[in-house]
């Protein structure tokens, strides 16, 4: 998933999070799971959602489209936006006092959840009325916060990730940042990242973050005294780096999907991106070539979960709710590891699944490309900011 940071803190109207168009959180909350159903029987939900990978779009249109259609009656239209535009969509809708909102759900996390909650964006507590949450969603630090950001029940999670690297025919590719800085020194042109507005390429700046820092504890919160003392460090890792990337670091691919078609291209030969299982699809379908390796750092890979939330003006809070529920459902979740539909990572404990259930679990993910030892705790959200307001002047235009 993408991230994106929106909405100056001057623009914050306050955190209550109640809907102001279907039924409120309290009053849903006050209705059984079987009477929410119920409600939702025939309603439209609408979703924005990152719309630049067809896998996800796929899985969506033809898996989770159907299955509600089917199961409980509801059309569901995914709205592909990205989530600048959507938070300021909702940024307007608030203002104009709009009770009948132009979606139902949000794909969301990180900075963007933080920009939502403190704005007023929200629906409100949701998450425990979700009976898939209590009985099928690991127990795990991600269900409460996000990314430095308490959740409140406000959004729960969708999938869990981890940031991992894609080679082009390397015998021996590089196994840790300190490796990787190597080989882009020895190859130049051969390597790069996004523009750090978007997420991947924020990602690998958050993992340099890591780098400088040696131990994750260090930066486990966002510490401006440590940004005082060690962001130069930082800024000259990627500035030393620079001159070795693609175009001699002069200038940086816009997004994931434009790295992604240079390395098909092979006028790169690495991309890089959250989603350990990504590169798999690609490769079935010819865009990846067939010798692509993908490498988790064993020097740290940061572990990275994305959300879904609902807004606060959504008009079919019930079906919202009922979409949201199937989402997290182990049928939703491991077909979303089928590598022929998304390919990404579960939220689910596996201690509740049945052995079948297990069983295609471990058929879809075989062997791990990033062991958990290696998995590092993502940032918080203020480190994305950080980097986003400093990265052009310090390394593109230093």
């Amino acid at each position: 998933m993408k991230r994106w940071s929106l909405l100056p803190a001057v623009l914050l109207l306050g955190a209550c999070g109640n809907s102001e168009s279907g039924t409120s959180a309290e009053a849903l909350e006050e209705l059984s799971w079987e009477e929410i159903t119920a409600e939702a029987e025939g309603s439209e939900v609408r979703m924005y959602m990152w719309g630049g990978d067809e896998g996800v779009n796929a899985y969506m249109d033809d898996v989770i489209a159907p299955a509600v259609e089917e199961e409980y009656g509801i059309d569901f239209e995914r709205i592909p936006m990205d989530a600048p535009e959507f938070l300021s969509r909702l940024m307007t809708e608030r203002e104009a006092g709009s009770t009948d909102g132009s979606a139902d759900i949000l794909w969301i996390n990180g900075e963007n959840f933080r920009n939502a909650k403190e704005n007023d964006l929200l629906y409100g507590s949701f998450a425990d009325m979700l009976p898939n949450m209590e009985e099928h969603v690991a127990d795990a630090p991600f269900v409460e916060n996000d990314m430095g950001i308490d959740v409140d029940g406000m959004e729960v999670p969708w999938g869990n990730v981890q940031y991992a690297f894609q080679f082009r025919g390397e015998d021996n590719p590089p196994e840790t940042m300190e490796e990787l800085l190597a080989w882009a020194e020895e190859n130049p042109g051969a390597f790069t990242y996004p523009d750090v507005q978007n997420d991947t390429g924020n990602g690998f700046v958050r993992h340099v973050i890591h780098y400088v820092a040696g131990d994750p504890e260090t930066v486990s919160e966002f510490d401006e005294a440590w940004i005082e003392e060690n962001g130069g460090d930082v800024w000259d890792v990627l500035r030393t780096l620079a001159p070795s990337l693609w175009r001699e670091g002069e200038t940086y691919p816009n997004s994931l999907e434009q790295q992604d078609q240079m390395f098909a291209d092979g006028e790169v030969q690495a991309t890089l991106g959250f989603n350990e299982y990504r590169a798999q699809s690609l490769i079935d379908q010819g865009v990846f070539p067939e010798e692509t390796e993908t490498v988790g750092l064993s020097s740290g890979s940061i572990s990275s979960t994305h959300y879904v939330s609902m807004p606060f003006n959504t008009g079919n809070p019930e079906a919202a709710l009922v979409v949201i529920n199937h989402l997290l459902s182990p049928e939703a979740q491991i077909e979303k590891l089928n590598p022929e539909r998304w390919g990404e990572g579960h939220i689910l404990d596996p201690e509740t699944l049945s052995e079948e259930q297990r069983e295609q679990v471990e058929a879809y993910v075989g062997e791990e490309i990033v062991p958990a030892e290696d998995a590092l705790p993502e940032l918080d959200a203020r480190y994305v900011d950080w980097i986003q307001e400093n990265w052009e002047e310090e390394v593109v235009q230093p």
